[in-house]
């Protein structure tokens, strides 16, 4: 991914943190930047950033940029080009690789409590894919259906003693 295809994911992500439910545009940036930090970028340097008429950062608008959408500094350049996140090696190819992802991405969720869960209780499922396959059908529910199955399935028994 490069610098420029970076600087959208994270408007995109932002605008979803914080409840807009969409991108950021890059003047909001630029305002809140200036808001919560004290200091910004102008919103022509971040659009030629996002544009790729400008490759690099300086080191302070790196350092900013970091700051504001909390990401290390280094994840803000240009990944060389084949740049693969999965693993290459050998080591391990007796295990799981859907077991490895789930624990790694449960640690990066440690803010989303349920997310974080999830993603463990996955990990540790001797066969997580079937539970992976069961939610992809329970997400053709409503969210109105799921929760009342889901009360159906929880709600105690009624027994002659409690009637």
């Amino acid at each position: 991914m490069n610098l420029a295809e970076k600087i959208k994911h994270l408007r995109e992500v932002e605008g979803e943190l914080r409840g807009i439910n969409r991108p950021m545009t890059q003047m909001e940036v630029v305002k809140a930047m200036q808001e919560e930090l004290g200091e910004s970028i102008s919103q022509a340097y971040l659009s030629q950033l996002e544009s790729a008429k400008r490759l690099h950062l300086t080191a302070s608008s790196r350092d900013l940029l970091a700051r504001f959408f909390k990401v290390h500094p280094g994840y803000l350049v240009s990944d060389p080009a084949n740049y693969s996140t999965d693993l290459l090696s050998e080591m391990g190819q007796g295990s799981d690789r859907l077991e490895t992802w789930l624990i790694a991405n449960a640690a990066e969720w440690r803010s989303e409590p349920d997310l974080y869960e999830l993603l463990q209780r996955l990990s540790e499922e001797p066969e997580p894919r079937r539970f992976i396959s069961a939610f992809r059908t329970l997400m053709d529910l409503s969210i109105e259906e799921l929760e009342a199955v889901i009360e159906a399935l929880t709600m105690p028994e009624e027994t002659p003693e409690s009637l």
